[in-house]
């Protein structure tokens, strides 16, 4: 009598139930992290509230030097004052007040300005070329800033650093490649 080998069938779970198992779990495992975490985070800024306020503070500088170019250079301010509207709803995204760098300010006193932004406003190159190359490096750099930081916050804010960090290699396009 020849051998035959009995029908095979699986005695435990299967592959794919076992990965949609451990995927559920990761899940709700990612659901309820969050919230233990801000119990405990009440009288201290969390990681994720500093660099929520490092994001704004860097915002509202990049929004003072937008200010500065369109006052030294009016000539700019039509094209320059939308990009700088955006970058001010940024910060305002990250928590901002919005009243920082809301207004180009050519004079002031410099203890008000060292108390408002703890470096002085930046110098603006005498070409329109040079200053526009300046924005769009200031862009970029903070662009590269965030999308580093994308790895050591929280899902929300990540994905706001995300996005803020498109627009701003996308303002570096139009202020650089877009005028070619």
């Amino acid at each position: 009598m020849p051998f035959t080998l009995p029908p095979r069938s699986p005695s435990g779970p299967r592959r794919r139930s076992l990965f949609a198992s451990a995927a559920g779990t990761f899940v709700l495992v990612g659901c309820s992290a969050p919230e233990s975490s801000t119990d405990t985070t009440v009288e201290t800024p969390s990681a994720a509230d500093r660099a929520r306020a490092r994001a704004a503070r860097d915002s509202e500088s990049l929004a003072a030097r937008y200010a500065a170019v369109i006052t030294a250079h009016p000539p700019l301010a039509a094209r320059l004052k939308p990009l700088r509207a955006e970058v001010v709803r940024h910060a305002k995204a990250f928590g901002s007040s919005g009243t920082a760098g809301s207004r180009p300010s050519a004079t002031g006193s410099p203890s008000a300005s060292a108390s408002a932004h703890p470096s002085p406003s930046p110098a603006v190159p005498a070409q329109e070329k040079d200053a526009l190359a300046d924005l769009a490096t200031a862009e970029r750099t903070l662009a590269d800033q965030r999308t580093k930081a994308l790895l050591t916050v929280p899902g929300e804010l990540a994905r706001l650093l995300a996005s803020v960090a498109a627009a701003g290699a996308a303002h570096a396009f139009l202020l650089t490649e877009g005028a070619k």
